[in-house]
């Protein structure tokens, strides 16, 4: 008997503790709001991406709409409510010609007076422009491209109404939500890299390290943060989504940097830290190689808070006409415009970019705050 317990002792191999992230993982499955909120954040990142590489929203810009065309399930609506101006006079305000009408030959002259190009006089003696053949070809041309251009009959209604030219509201927004999430996501991580690697430095290092960058963190934080973006805005004077990443990731990173000063503070003298200086570990090794995995946690849900925070400052941002440049679609700049549209009782694109963004940030506030349980050490 002691022979065969021999034999199958070395085959059984010790149950091995389950780490951190897999703990994580369990209670987050064991969490259905938390599913459901990683489930609508996953299909705004898998649109983002459809819409980054073409696949949808990729002629947004497209005026397949009349003017303010409303929802379909409005209705259509008339030129007058639309706020259309009316024709202006010109062939079609002439009489049609009548062959016993005294006034036929006159008529005449002023519809081939008006369908023909006239010199224009340029001085008081009535010479003409000496250009003004080519400008009348030119004209032409861009007659002819009118014309064709208008083949096309724009819609009466769209799935969810047009803005001021035509656009999509429903592909507007798509394409709105790739800049908002773009920005977001890259200036969170820039925010946290920053915030990390001041708090690594500042916490295990000490001393006059530690004076230097609280010192500098201080500074930060006595602005308020919505003066502070609008005065970096302001001092960068150029409008584009890298001016805006850079805009919030430095000014963003104060929260990670507190945070993850205080984790670096404790871990600095724990046994594991200890035993890699013991066997000469670098300084840059400890920091990033021993002590960073065990507060990894901590950067990844300050991630996850920043993303909401900074897509509602683009917003706010690209609202106060701080954000994306002219041609560039933002649920920012589709809230500036619906601000004059709403005036007028156009109220889609206001409900489609406000609607987008308040879903986003809800699911990513609810998974933020579920994840963040998940992996609080003291829930093990």
């Amino acid at each position: 008997m002691a022979q065969i317990e021999s034999q199958i002792a070395p085959h059984v191999s010790p149950a091995v503790s389950p780490g951190l992230w897999v703990l994580a993982w369990r209670r987050l499955r064991a969490d259905t709001v938390a599913m459901v909120a990683l489930a609508i954040v996953v299909a705004y990142l898998v649109t983002l991406a459809l819409s980054a590489t073409g696949l949808v929203a990729s002629n947004w810009a497209d005026e397949v709409g009349v003017n303010y065309a409303p929802p379909t399930f409005m209705g259509p609506q008339s030129a007058a409510e639309r706020g259309a101006s009316p024709a202006e006079p010109g062939l079609a305000a002439l009489p049609p010609e009548n062959p016993l009408d005294p006034l036929k030959d006159i008529i005449r002259e002023l519809r081939a007076q008006t369908a023909s190009p006239q010199p224009v006089i340029v001085n008081d003696y009535g010479i003409p422009d000496p250009i003004g053949a080519e400008l009348a070809e030119v004209r032409a041309e861009l007659a002819k491209g009118t014309a064709a251009k208008e083949v096309v009959a724009r819609k009466q209604t769209l799935p969810f109404g047009a803005d001021k030219w035509g656009h999509d509201i429903v592909q507007k927004t798509i394409k709105g939500a790739e800049t908002s999430i773009v920005v977001g996501l890259v200036a969170a991580l820039l925010a946290t890299f920053l915030g990390t690697v001041f708090g690594a430095f500042s916490g295990y290092f000490g001393g006059k390290v530690d004076d230097l960058f609280n010192w500098f963190y201080s500074i930060f934080t006595s602005v308020p943060y919505l003066l502070l973006i609008l005065a970096v805005a302001a001092v960068l004077q150029q409008k584009g989504v890298v001016t805006i990443v850079l805009i919030l990731g430095l000014t963003g990173w104060t929260g990670t940097y507190r945070l993850i000063r205080a984790e670096y503070l404790k871990h600095k003298n724990r046994e594991y830290v200890w035993a890699a200086d013991a066997i000469g570990a670098s300084h840059m090794r400890k920091m990033f190689t021993h002590i960073f995995p065990n507060v990894s946690h901590v950067a990844l849900v300050q991630v996850s808070i920043l993303v909401v925070g900074f897509i509602k400052a683009e917003v706010i941002l690209s609202f106060l006409g701080f954000g994306v440049p002219v041609g560039t679609v933002s649920w920012g700049s589709m809230l500036n415009e619906a601000q004059n549209e709403l005036i007028l009782g156009k109220w889609w694109q206001l409900v489609a970019a406000s609607a987008a963004m308040a879903i986003l940030v809800t699911a990513f506030s609810l998974f933020t705050d579920a994840l963040r349980d998940a992996l609080d050490p003291k829930l093990k």
